[in-house]
């Protein structure tokens, strides 16, 4: 027997042809996972984590173990099945790691189904990145088929029929989709990009339904003499770029300017349904689920106030995660996109519900700037290869070309309050993602906050020193609906009379993929992203 052994492995199995495959093998593995080995193992270990480096080493070397084994013993239909599986898997974490620079987890994952109507506006915006990402795909598949062609053959020949049999090959199958399964009962981490995005979407299929929204306990004053409240919530407008296109237009409407504020997300889901939900500022943690708050809509309607949201950027179902049992609170709900010129007529159509005498509460989220820029004017408004800062301030300077005239237009404004914002800003610079990046800057949250009050009103919300947050719109709406002002401040911030009690900013995972789930959120002093 040891005789036959090494006569195989001088002749039938030439020891260099096992080798070589063996590198290929272990080259493919290394591009497919190379987000997750630097930050799983590399970094862990240059912040002196090596416990959990080490159990993030094994848990890839058995993962390895397991792809090559299937690699190098799989019949033929079954390998195609498993390499198309494969690439798959690992094509998704390489676009999303490529272009955000992060590696993609449960709940970015659920971002980005929630996210995918953009896909093609990414995709254009990030040709680069995503050329990248496809050319390391291309180069993992051709690894792959190199690394079977040398080790298929040989192993077969050493092994005769013994790997012949169905059961073998179940057996095989049984151990390429063990991790799968029992990685996250036994605790390992973290699942291999060659497998992780098939666990991820089917824990969000088979999550439970949203939970229903809490109701308002809270009794309003219903006699407040503000019977119009409006949110509008831009896409994409950076405070920088606000302050040199918009601001100096809107001088004679004698708007309050609350300066740069705090957005609550660098992304426009979280940053929607934060400002959607309400956030307690004192109380927030990875625990919190927005999904269960009593939301705007709660408040509007115990208020005595028709509910209207208006969506400027989509033509059919709702976006930036507005769950059913949301959505049923809204008393009327638009999908309004409309061309380049959207906004301009949902300036109109609010214009004419401003001057009825119905109380009504309406969040407008407009189609905005978002990328690419050149979307949002007419072609030949600036020359061809203009800087990316020039084409935003074009793209800025066309959407809200006579907006704000065409909203207040004949408005009797002593009864209304309009706050407009951005749901995040801009990182305008060449080279670099503007907003949702894996590692955020300030300019990513850094957005502008104003609001047309009543002069009667608008004293009281002079400018105090301090800067303010997206969470201080939620209780300043309550305390123009007739809502208690303490409570408001209690249950959620300060309001826009003073600054913010506390910075708080949600990531992708904004809300928890299952019951009992934690969220991506952080707090502090300081302005986020410094």
């Amino acid at each position: 027997m040891t005789d036959s052994l090494s006569s195989n492995l001088s002749g039938k199995w030439p020891i260099r042809r096992l080798l070589t495959g063996f590198l290929l093998f272990s080259g493919a593995y290394a591009l497919i996972n190379q987000l997750l080995l630097t930050q799983s193992i590399l970094y862990r270990a240059a912040a002196y984590d090596y416990a959990n480096a080490g159990l993030a080493a094994l848990s890839f070397m058995v993962q390895a173990i397991f792809l090559l084994a299937a690699t190098a013993l799989l019949p033929r239909r079954w390998f195609i099945a498993l390499l198309a599986m494969t690439t798959i898997s690992a094509g998704v974490n390489s676009i999303y790691g490529q272009i955000v620079g992060d590696t993609l987890d449960l709940q970015k994952t659920g971002w980005l189904l929630s996210e995918a109507r953009q896909a093609g506006e990414a995709a254009a915006e990030f040709a680069a990145p995503l050329a990248l990402a496809l050319g390391k795909l291309i180069i993992v598949v051709a690894l792959l088929i190199g690394a079977r062609r040398l080790l298929h053959y040989p192993i077969h020949r050493l092994t005769g029929d013994r790997l012949a049999g169905k059961a073998p090959f179940a057996a095989i199958i049984s151990l390429v989709v063990a991790p799968s399964f029992l990685w996250g009962p036994l605790g390992l981490h973290p699942l291999a990009a060659e497998r992780n995005v098939y666990n991820f979407a089917a824990t969000i299929w088979t999550a439970d339904p949203p939970p229903p929204r809490a109701l308002v306990t809270q009794i309003p004053d219903k006699k407040t003499g503000i019977t119009k409240i409006l949110w509008l919530v831009d896409e994409s407008i950076s405070y920088d770029g606000f302050t040199k296109i918009i601001r100096p237009d809107l001088s004679a409407m004698d708007p309050i300017d609350f300066g740069d504020a705090a957005s609550m997300g660098h992304c426009s889901t979280p940053s929607n349904v934060a400002l959607r939900s309400g956030v307690n500022v004192h109380s927030v943690s990875n625990t919190t689920d927005l999904r269960r708050t009593p939301s705007i809509w709660g408040y509007a309607a115990k208020a005595g106030y028709a509910t209207m949201m208006i969506d400027g950027q989509i033509s059919g179902p709702p976006q930036n995660l507005l769950l059913p049992p949301e959505q049923a609170l809204i008393g009327n709900y638009e999908s309004a996109a409309d061309g380049i010129k959207t906004d301009l007529g949902i300036a109109q159509s609010l214009n004419a519900s401003l001057k009825t005498d119905d109380k009504l509460f309406a969040y407008a989220i407009l189609r905005g700037v978002h990328f690419q820029y050149q979307d949002h004017y007419p072609e030949g408004t600036v020359p061809q290869g203009s800087s990316t800062q020039a084409q935003y301030e074009a793209a800025l300077s066309y959407s809200k070309a006579d907006f704000f005239d065409t909203l207040l237009d004949g408005v009797d404004r002593s009864k209304v309050a309009i706050f407009y914002t951005s749901d995040h800003g801009q990182n305008i610079e060449d080279g670099v993602t503007p907003h949702c990046s894996g590692f955020p800057v300030s300019a990513e949250f850094s957005v502008p906050l104003i609001a047309f009050l009543p002069p009667d009103v608008q004293q009281d919300y002079q400018t105090a020193p301090g800067r303010r947050s997206h969470s201080q719109l939620f209780p300043t709406t309550l305390s123009l609906m007739g809502y208690d002002t303490g409570y408001a401040g209690e249950h959620y911030d300060n309001l826009l009379t003073a600054p913010t009690a506390r910075y708080v900013w949600f990531g992708r995972g904004v809300i928890p993929v299952k019951d009992g789930g934690t969220i991506d959120v952080e707090s502090g002093e300081r302005f986020p992203g410094r």
